[in-house]
């Protein structure tokens, strides 16, 4: 599928309602029902050669074709591993996840969260599978990717070496939802090695949807523990690690049993009185079921001096791997802590605290959006921007002070599943502008570069996604997310979760740029022209005074062919006739002399911007520098067009490019009705408009 029809088609289906977390998407096409139907007509079990049991499934490097780790790999399904499989056994719990030979600890951090709540495990996990009712060898998981829910089908193939499964398993090796969830993962991602190393939080959001917020415990904040109590409470994931300072501490086990560069889970979060006094604590669990904290409140830790209703409140705790300890233990033996803040969607009770959640997808694209942070200021203003609007203060805000909080969360695509390309995630960010432009008109440079950002990301960094929180004055604000360096391919997610509602749909998408309409020209009558243009136009024209398309051409080289100051490969005959096809009011496929003195100051002015353009090395923004006003879709396809390798733009394809662009809205303006801002076309006449318009700018008008 091309891109354009990808975009259309993934457009469609948001209008339906598909990608909700109501009604998934259908990752790679498959569809759960219809092919278990399949198989238990044939009788036979599911084969996915989306993801097949070969090594290419397996990873590219560590776990490539050739690597020692993959060597005697035997791909088996459940039942032939043991008598009685079973998908899940007397419901999920966090014990039936256990670390394989796989670097993805925190993946498993993520997974046994997701066991605390069981309507959220339920949206992830389907439970209505089994390997005994209507059993045929296929499964289906639902995760969340870039703002888009997706039904991810697999078969129950999996990698085994020596009889035992080789990454996730249970403890009781009978159970098999944690192991086939994380398969459907690696599918996702393209690979089991794609899930190797990575942040609680990214399973977090894959699993809900929601936004995650990171806070680095050397800099907590003092009402942290009762940010974490209530996070707990409202059904958010929480994680926490610690960080190393050299590969060589990778797994590394502290004195007190805590495990460094190791993803844990945060499951809960009481205050107890001990001997007199009030005493912060927290649980933690370890994914990998054994190795615990040996510290004070650990398991092993004397609870005389507790009364039996707060020993109570410690007894919850997992057989393996889960443990108690202080708060100020916590903070000081960890590094930090992260909150997955869930949906609306995703939360079933009506008794908790709900986010407002908006997004907007974008892209930038080399030449046209790729602009870099604001230390590059002759690129930064192309970069999308997107307008918010806040308009309720917060309701009982903790320093007495009117503010309206949100979130802002910056997330790049396709991070795992271009490792195999070996390509890295860009250092990302975000600014935020207080934003005094008209209603969708891109603030140019003129402006942003005039003013402080009121907020902005705290750092740009390679990692999949930024979130920041921010609490701002009611006002209407612009949100420019870019890359650190100018000229970066990438596309995007922007997600903003806000405290309060907005109001009216004020928070939408904000375009490159908004559409434009050629203003009406002013008629010309030959009394306004200079008597030696009307001479020099007779010359041109010969006896007929009349122009065609060839020697428009023929004129226009010569007259190039003498500047110095204008770089050109000359006009071609398409060009002329573009120039004629716009300017033609009579239909006669030549220019008079009124219509060619139209033309001659088009030119002019081009002429005047395109010297602009080059001397200032814009190239990027050569379209607002001529006064039209496109989306970010166009602006890329106009880019990829007419701009060289360089992204620069002679004159022959500018003064093309400019015209093309004129019939374009000439044309939107000559079909809208009552000024709406759309347009309907039957099959005859888009089949017309394309035989007037190059392609690109039909597919993009429609």
């Amino acid at each position: 599928m091309t891109s354009l029809a990808g975009r259309v088609a993934r457009q469609q289906d948001r209008a339906l309602g598909i990608g909700t977390n109501e009604n998934a998407a259908k990752f790679g096409g498959q569809d759960y029902e219809s092919l278990r139907q399949q198989c238990l007509s044939s009788g036979r079990l599911f084969v996915d050669n989306n993801f097949p049991a070969e090594s290419k499934s397996l990873g590219y490097n560590e776990l490539g074709p050739y690597s020692s780790k993959t060597r005697g790999i035997v791909w088996k399904r459940p039942t032939e591993l043991c008598a009685k499989p079973v998908f899940i056994d007397n419901g999920a719990t966090r014990t039936d996840i256990c670390q394989g030979s796989l670097g993805d600890c925190w993946l498993l951090a993520a997974i046994a969260s997701l066991t605390l709540d069981q309507d959220i495990l339920a949206r992830v996990v389907p439970p209505e599978q089994s390997f005994t009712e209507d059993y045929a060898g296929i499964f289906h998981f639902q995760f969340w990717q870039y703002g888009t829910w997706v039904d991810v089908v697999i078969d129950d193939r999996l990698p085994t070496k020596d009889g035992k499964l080789l990454f996730v398993h249970s403890a009781e090796g009978s159970e098999f939802w944690s192991a086939l969830l994380e398969k459907a993962y690696a599918k996702v991602n393209g690979c089991y090695e794609a899930l190797s190393g990575g942040n609680t939080i990214e399973g977090f959001e894959d699993f809900t949807g929601g936004i995650a917020e990171i806070y680095e415990l050397s800099k907590a904040p003092p009402q942290l523990f009762q940010i974490i109590k209530k996070a707990l409470s409202l059904g958010s994931l929480l994680g926490c690690s610690i960080d190393i300072t050299s590969a060589y501490e990778t797994e590394a086990v502290t004195a007190l049993k805590l495990v460094k560069g190791h993803a844990y889970s945060v499951t809960g979060a009481e205050e107890v009185n001990y001997r007199g006094r009030a005493v912060q604590l927290v649980r933690i669990r370890n994914p990998w079921g054994q190795v615990e904290w040996t510290g004070p409140w650990s398991d092993g830790y004397i609870y005389s001096s507790l009364i039996s209703d707060e020993k109570l409140k410690l007894n919850n705790v997992a057989e393996d791997g889960e443990f108690w300890m202080s708060y100020l233990d916590f903070i000081k033996n960890f590094s930090k802590v992260e909150i997955c803040n869930l949906t609306p969607d995703t939360l079933s009770s009506d008794e908790v605290g709900r986010w407002n959640n908006y997004q907007f997808e974008g892209m930038w694209r080399v030449g046209s959006t790729a602009g870099g942070c604001r230390n590059n200021a002759a690129t930064f203003s192309s970069n999308p921007q997107f307008v918010v609007r806040l308009e309720e203060v917060d309701d009982h805000p903790l320093d007495g002070k009117d503010g309206c909080t949100f979130l802002v969360g910056l997330m790049q695509k396709g991070g795992r599943q271009n490792r195999r390309l070996n390509s890295d995630l860009e250092a990302i960010g975000f600014a935020i502008y207080k934003f005094k432009g008209r209603s969708n008109v891109h603030l140019g440079p003129e402006v942003l570069l005039r003013q402080k950002a009121v907020a902005m990301s705290s750092t740009f960094i390679n990692t999949r996604e930024v979130c920041e929180r921010f609490r701002l004055p009611r006002g209407e604000y612009v949100i420019i997310p870019s890359t650190f360096l100018p000229h970066k391919n990438g596309s995007f997610l922007l997600r903003v979760f806000s405290e309060k509602e907005a109001i009216n749909q004020t928070i939408s998408t904000f375009m490159v740029l908004s559409p434009f309409c050629v203003a009406p020209q002013k008629e010309v009558s030959e009394k306004d022209m200079d008597p030696n243009f009307k001479k020099l136009f007779k010359q041109i024209a010969g006896s007929d005074m009349e122009i065609s398309a060839f020697k428009l051409v023929e004129m226009l080289n010569n007259i190039v062919s003498h500047r110095s100051d204008i770089k050109t490969h000359g006009f071609s005959i398409e060009t002329g006739r573009l120039i004629v096809s716009l300017l033609d009011k009579d239909d006669n496929s030549m220019l008079g002399l009124t219509e060619f003195y139209v033309f001659w100051n088009k030119l002019q002015k081009y002429l005047v911007r395109f010297r602009y353009t080059k001397k200032n090395n814009k190239h990027m923004l050569f379209i607002f520098l001529a006064g039209f006003q496109v989306n970010s879709a166009l602006l890329q396809a106009i880019v990829n067009r007419y701009a060289d390798a360089q992204y620069a733009i002679d004159f022959d394809n500018f003064v093309g490019c400019l015209i093309k662009l004129e019939m374009l809205f000439k044309m939107f303006k000559t079909l809208e009705k009552d000024n709406s801002g759309k347009i309907e076309l039957n099959l005859q006449q888009v089949c017309n408009e394309i035989s007037q318009s190059e392609s690109f700018l039909v597919k993009t008008l429609v």
